[in-house]
Formats: structure tokens, sequence, C-alpha cells
């Protein structure tokens, strides 16, 4: 006890040191928790070892850890996020778990000449990525709500079954315990008897919570239950049957999590904390169990094998399941093939494998170990710890515009910036209009906008835009100066529902739309201009109307006569603004940097001069 409490203090230290530093740098936590654990382990000082806390020990504390972080994990997985990207996601759990499975096999069979049970091993352990390796790159990688829900639901899906589909082969190939048609019996008993014991923890925790047992502090009720649903499901589910706690905790957690729930933000706060602080222990120590010499022995054959499961496996697994599926662009499909680092999951399970195997089969055991943390480690390490450098040059971080108000006027604005590409995200905290926002198809976050912490969680410090749309004027103003005084966005524009007010905004430089003149100026264009009215009302439809500051040297200096080859058919620059004036060119006009170019006309024709005028953008 002596011994082991100061490490485990200083673990659980390193790893909340891990996590600031992560925070700090916008890098996936994981990358620095592996590189400790690796320091304090095998590959370093060995002051951890499989001693330190013993077999036991070590199973049951990462058993614990990994249902809270299953838990967690499944608990923010709600119909809204599961809709995002239905066909990918039943995609990569179904075929892409059977490709990855196969593929990975056939890798290990080959490049380091083991038995075909060895290899179909850990073929099954390495198909599961999970939250605890996800949730920390897209905590700094905001990419679009489609992708994020496609990494986290095959995340935590191919966890569960991943996991029970490694005990049975384990089982029946490697331990020679059975057939094979009772090994497959044997993960649908394991996977039901974790889906049942999932269903009746959720049923008993929300039936307590609707009672109401504790109307003095419902609030830390609900984080107690929260814990005991996650601890609670996985220990009655691994009573019954080996790896079913995992789809017991996954279960429980996806249940409640689509539940009408009180205090759901008190919960899912306290989950999030708890799954960061019990990633961070888990992590270390289970890198600090690396063996490097495990790792050598390996050879070529270790490297034949990662450059598969990295540049093949994961490309052809993510190219299948968004084949014909046009809400994925071209370098959405690039990231999600590139990212895929194995976790926590992976990393538990094998221990435990090689630790029954080495007694019997030392050499069996040790290119268990080598191969599983290889590519644990690898994967972690490009692609988690490169995760966000992969985004930004791929370009799947969208500058996101924040809508904050989801009736009506928001939802109008919103479809009209999406229909011309723009990532659109709501705010609102009235669960009507938040409903009918998710009818619509728009990413909502549900919570009030004049708060920091909400703005935060939704991006703000992605947003290249912000807009106040509420129907009341404070709470717009609110919003406005968090956003300028505080984040720093550099276009802030707001609905002002009472022209007097229109002074209190344009003090904050924002851009302040006076709802009763607006209404006027509409009426007004119907009845002057309503050809051109009914074009614009009709914008990414087809055509389109953008603004682009000129940065292109090679355009510098020319005339817009001259610019005609360089300015597509369908496409013409209506207004150029310079120093402050706004004016239509002539024919004879030439181009300077910085001007801001207006163009007009056809949808694909103006994305093209945007790109032609502007190439950084």
């Amino acid at each position: 006890m002596s011994e082991t409490l100061p490490i485990v203090a200083g673990i659980l230290i390193l790893g909340v040191a891990a996590q600031l530093l992560a925070r700090r740098f916008q890098v996936p936590s994981v990358l620095f928790l592996i590189l400790i654990g690796l320091g304090i382990g095998g590959a370093g000082l060995e002051i951890v070892t499989i001693e330190t806390f013993g077999e036991t020990g070590l199973q049951t504390v990462v058993g614990l850890s990994v249902a809270v972080i299953v838990f967690d994990g499944a608990f923010h997985l709600q119909r809204a996020r599961l809709r995002e990207a239905p066909k990918a996601t039943l995609r990569l759990v179904t075929l892409g778990a059977v490709i990855t499975l196969v593929g990975i096999a056939l890798a290990v069979r080959f490049f380091l000449d083991v038995s075909w049970s060895l290899s179909l091993l850990v073929g099954a352990l390495l198909v599961a990525t999970g939250p605890t390796v996800i949730t920390p790159i897209l905590e700094v990688v905001r990419v679009r709500e489609h992708v994020a829900s496609a990494l986290e639901a095959e995340g935590i899906i191919n966890d569960v079954t991943a996991a029970i589909a490694a005990v049975v082969i384990f089982e029946v190939f490697v331990n020679g315990e059975g057939t094979t048609l009772a090994g497959v019996l044997t993960f649908i008993e394991r996977f039901g008897t974790g889906v049942v014991a999932g269903l009746v923890t959720a049923g008993l925790i929300y039936l307590i919570l609707s009672r109401d047992l504790a109307p003095g502090d419902a609030p830390q009720a609900a984080r107690f239950l929260f814990l005991s649903g996650a601890v609670g499901s996985f220990a009655v589910a691994e009573l019954i049957a080996a790896e079913a706690g995992i789809a017991a905790a996954a279960t429980a957690g996806i249940v409640l999590g689509n539940l009408e729930l009180d205090h759901r933000e008190t919960m899912a706060e306290f989950g999030r904390d708890l799954t960061l602080l019990l990633l961070a222990f888990v992590f270390i120590s289970l890198a600090a169990l690396i063996d490097p010499d495990a790792i050598r022995e390996l050879g070529v054959g270790g490297l034949l094998l990662v450059i598969t499961v990295v540049l093949v496996i994961r490309p052809v697994v993510v190219a299948l399941s968004t084949a014909g599926l046009p809400r994925f662009t071209r370098q959405e499909r690039l990231f999600l093939g590139a990212v895929g680092p194995r976790g926590i999951v992976v990393a538990s399970v094998a221990t435990l494998f090689a630790i029954e195997l080495a007694p019997a089969d030392p050499e069996a055991a040790q290119v268990l170990s080598g191969a599983v943390f290889l590519v644990i480690f690898v994967t972690v390490l490009l692609q988690a710890g490169l995760a966000r450098q992969i985004a930004t040059f791929l370009s799947v971080i969208p500058m996101r515009t924040l809508i904050i108000g989801g009736g009506r006027v928001g939802r109008a604005l919103a479809t009209r910036l999406e229909n011309r590409g723009e990532f659109v995200i709501i705010i609102e905290n009235d669960e009507d209009e938040l409903e009918r926002a998710r009818e619509a198809g728009f990413t909502v976050h549900a919570g009030d906008g004049t708060e920091p912490d909400v703005l935060r969680e939704a991006g703000v410090t992605d947003a290249k835009r912000v807009i106040a749309v509420t129907e009341n004027d404070n709470d717009n103003l609110l919003v406005c100066q968090l956003a300028t005084s505080k984040f720093d966005v550099e276009s802030v524009l707001s609905r002002v529902n009472k022209p007097e007010n229109v002074d209190a905004f344009n003090t904050l430089n924002v851009t302040a739309i006076d709802a009763p003149t607006a209404t006027a100026v509409a009426i007004d264009d119907e009845i002057e201009r309503p050809a051109l009215t009914h074009w614009m009302n009709e914008i990414g439809e087809g055509h389109d109307v953008q603004e682009v500051r000129v940065t292109a040297e090679d355009l510098v200096g020319k005339t817009i006569r001259e610019l005609n080859a360089d300015i597509p058919d369908g496409c013409i620059v209506a207004v150029i603004g310079r120093d402050g004036e706004t004016h239509v060119p002539n024919a004879d006009e030439a181009i300077q940097y910085g001007d801001q170019i207006t163009f007009i006309g056809d949808k694909d024709a103006v994305k093209q001069a945007m790109k032609r005028f502007h190439p950084h953008d």
C-alpha cells in the first residue's frame, strides 16, 4: 500500500497535467497520456509494472473505468446525433468492422507468421477505436456534425462488439473450447446479456430520477445515479458473462441519454469530468505496461502490419462506408480514413489475454501484446496526435456561423446560409423550437446563448460570425457583448426588435438589423424591383452573390476586360469596394490588391471565380 499510493497519486497528477497541456496546445490528450505512460513504464523509468497493481487489481480498475467512459460516450449519443449520418454509421459498424477484422487477421497471419487463431484474435481486438481516443480528438477538432457522429457511434458500438468477439475467438479458437457455431451463439448470448442488463439498469435509474427521491439535493443524486448506472450495469453483466459489461454500459448510456431526464446537464458535466480523470489514469497505466522488447521482436513484419492498418484497411473501410453519400465531402472522407486510433478497450483486453496466454505459450503472448500495442502507439501518435493538423490540411474544420435563436427568423436565415454552403449551428433553449429546428435538419446546440459556456461548447472560438436573432433585445445585446469582447468574433450581427435600441448595438460595432425597417425595405423591393427580389430570395438554389477580397498577385493590374478569361461563364463582377467606397466598374478599370469584388451569377461559376481571385480562402 505504501508503495502503490504515491504511484497512483503521481499518475493522477500527471494525467491532470496532460489534460491541461492538451487544452493549451489544442492536441488530443491521449498523445500526452501515452507518452507519459511510456516514460514511467517498461520503456522508460520502469516505475509502473504489472506487479504495481497486481493482475486482479488492474483488471478491476480498468474494467470499471472503461464502463464509465463508454457509458459517458453513449450518454451523449442521442437520436439527433445518430440521425446525422445513419447510413455511414451502419456501414462502419457492420461491413467496416468485418473488413477490418478480416483484413488485419490476414496481415497478422502473413506478416508475423503466426497461427490463424491468434491472427483472428488480433484482428478482432483492433476493430475497436472507442470513445477513449475519439472523444479527446473531437474536443480539439470541431468537424461537421455528421463526421463527428459517425466517429463517435463507430467507436462506441465497435468497442462493444470487438471486445465480445475477441473473448469468443479467444475461447473458441485460441483455447479450443468449442465449435464455430458455439462461438457465434456465445457472441449473441453475451451481447444480448449486456443489452438486457443495460436496459434494466436504465429503467431503474429513470424510475428513481422520476420519483425525485432526494428533493433537497436532486442534482447531486443525479450525479450519483449516473455513476451507479455505469458501474452497476457493467458489474451485473460481467457477473453473468465475461465482456458483456461493456455492452451493458453502452446500452444503459444510450437509453438514458435519449430519455427526458431532469438535471441532464448536471449528469453530462459530471460524466465528462469523471471520464477525463479515468481516461488519464487508465491510459497512462496501460501505456506503462507496453513491453518494448515485444514490439522490437516484431521487426519488419510489425511495421508492415501498421502500414496496412493505417494506409490500406482504414481508408478502404471509410471509402466503402461513405460511398454514395453526398453529404460527406472528399476531404471529410480522407479525414475519416486518416483518423482511426485504437484505445483503452483494445489495450485492456489484450493485456488480460497476454497474461493468460503467457504460462502456456509465451511466444504467442508476446506477439499478441506487441502487435496490439504497436498499432495503438502508432495510431495514437500519428492519427490522434496529428488529428488537428490533418483536419487543417484537409480543410474539414469549418468556420462556423452561430445563430442564437431557433425561431422562424433563425431557421429562415439558417436555410439561406446553408444553401450557400455555410456551416451553421443554431443555439436555442426552448424545447419546442429545438425540435422544430432538428426536424428541419439543422445542427442544433441546446442551451442559453447568453451564457459564455454554452457559446464555447457550440464552438464560438471557431466561429467567423455570430448572429443574434431572438425576440428579446436584451438577450441579443448580451450575446453581442460576449461575442465581441470575450471571444473576439470578427463579424457580429443582430436583429433589433425595437428601433430605439439600435444605438446600443452600434456602440458595440455590431451590425444591427432593425426589424421594422428591414420589413419595410423588403416590401418596397417587392414593389419596385420584384424580379431581382425574387432572384435574391432564391439564392443558393442555382445562383449566388458573394464578395471576396483580391489576393491573387497575378491578377493585380489587369482590367475587367482582360479578366474575362479568368471569370467563368455565367458570372460577372457586379461591384468593387475600394477605400471604403463601392462602385460599378467599367471594362477598363484595373483590379488592385485588396479590392472587395462582388460576384453575381450561377452558383458554381461564382464559387470558381472566388477561388481564382482569392486562392487562399
